[in-house]
């Protein structure tokens, strides 16, 4: 049954007492939502997030902002799926690079130039580099809001203490590694190649070292002389395997899954001595295993005989991950003003308590590891982004599928380099 106050009693509880019997329902539609979509999927990170996400309602009454948090690969699926649909998320999460810009391509994303020119102050917070990925025909399409990654090779300093082993700089060096880790039962590298980006790393870098960043450049960009069959595609290729043959990854590689720890595991329980990721793992260690992250260093990788790359480069992002904005979000103004939230300087200490360092100009850290990592960025030569996220998504799908067949043993360089020339030539002709 309905209630339905009298008039004498309405008399006597007064009108804000009647206000607060209004249903839930009414007072709903009053309430402005704003849909958010990332990949903080552990508990750390997402509160971070939703702290600044509060902190953004409270200074916005009437407003609320739902949040969702997924995991690396189901996420590339799900948000593939709702812009297919025209069904985005107001605010979400990417890498820059060939999948924003498809999205770009179709009107689907809002040009944040004109936001930034009118707010210069917090625009100029921002290393500028960290703005390339986003960046297309000028305009700026995204924040880099989480933190400065590149890819490290992560390494137990007990199991290398114990067997007398130094971080290798050279080629003949990481074999000399390998052979002795293999000699004393320990697998030499932690590798969880399911979701097969992990072993695009591998590549991309070998590919650096080989023929630095311009070989990349030349033949994802289609310029004369730029061919993914290029010579520097192929030793990358076969160096990779060289690996395998050496027995450099833990069994089971291309079967294991990163999203559920299948590499950490390994190094947990000193099955395996080496880690090449992105150096937002340390964070991910030291939430997870605080004990053993205490016993984690990192080196870069090393240079390959005749290499023409220089061993300073990396490849990573100064903005791990952007956060844009959907064309469809009905709530463009406040969207960006959320944007700032994630982003600004109560945000930026927040993940730096996280072991994250976002791109901003002066920010400093006690941090010896998060220095390390800052200091390896400053010297480097380039920054190349990592090449599944900087390709056209079809292309790179074919560049991490053909990668995993090569960890596999089951195509060759040469084979793997024309099947990605192949669908290079395809996609440049749509």
């Amino acid at each position: 049954m309905q209630f339905k106050p009298s008039r004498t009693f309405t008399r006597l509880l007064g009108s804000a007492a009647v206000a607060a019997l209004v249903p839930l329902a009414a007072q709903a539609q009053d309430t402005t939502t704003i849909t958010s979509w990332d990949l903080r999927s552990d508990t750390n990170t997402a509160g971070i997030v939703r702290d600044a996400m509060d902190r953004f309602e409270q200074a916005n009454p009437g407003y609320v902002v739902e949040d969702s948090h997924f995991a690396n690969d189901a996420y590339k699926t799900k948000l593939k799926i709702a812009f297919g649909a025209n069904e985005p998320p107001c605010v979400f999460a990417s890498w820059g690079g060939g999948p924003l810009k498809e999205y770009v391509d179709s009107d689907q994303v809002v040009d944040l130039t004109p936001y930034l020119d009118a707010n210069p102050e917090f625009k100029d917070r921002f290393v500028p580099a960290s703005f390339g990925p986003v960046t297309f025909n000028d305009k700026i399409y995204g924040l880099p809001a989480e933190n400065t990654a590149v890819a490290v090779i992560f390494y137990n300093t007990e199991i290398f203490d114990e067997l007398d082993l130094t971080p290798p700089e050279t080629w003949d060096e990481l074999m000399n590694v390998i052979n002795v880790l293999n000699e004393n039962n320990i697998a030499p590298f932690a590798l969880a190649n399911k979701n097969k980006w992990p072993g695009s790393m591998y590549f991309v870098l070998l590919a650096d070292r080989i023929g630095g960043p311009e070989a990349f450049r030349k033949a994802a960009a289609r310029e004369d002389g730029g061919s993914f069959e290029d010579p520097v595609f192929i030793e990358a290729g076969e160096r990779l395997q060289e690996l395998v043959e050496a027995d450099a990854f833990a069994r089971g590689y291309n079967g294991l899954d990163y999203d559920v720890g299948g590499s950490r595991r390994l190094l947990y329980a000193d099955r395996a001595a080496m880690e090449l990721m992105g150096s937002w793992e340390m964070a991910t260690i030291r939430n997870e295993n605080p004990e053993f992250a205490e016993k984690v260093d990192f080196f870069t990788f090393p240079s390959v005989p005749d290499g023409k790359g220089d061993p300073s480069n990396v490849i990573g992002t100064l903005g791990d991950n952007y956060v844009s904005i959907a064309s469809a979000c009905p709530e463009k103004d406040k969207a960006f003003e959320l944007l700032t939230y994630l982003t600004n300087d109560d945000a930026a200490a927040a993940r730096l308590a996280d072991q994250r360092v976002m791109p901003l100009k002066g920010i400093t850290t006690e941090d010896p590891f998060l220095n390390k990592v800052l200091e390896v960025v400053g010297e480097a030569g380039s920054v190349q982004l990592w090449y599944d996220q900087e390709l056209p998504p079809a292309l790179g799908e074919v560049h991490k599928d053909t990668v995993q067949q090569l960890f596999g043993m089951s195509i060759t360089p040469e084979e793997a380099a024309a099947e990605m020339e192949q669908a290079a030539q395809a996609e440049a002709q749509q």
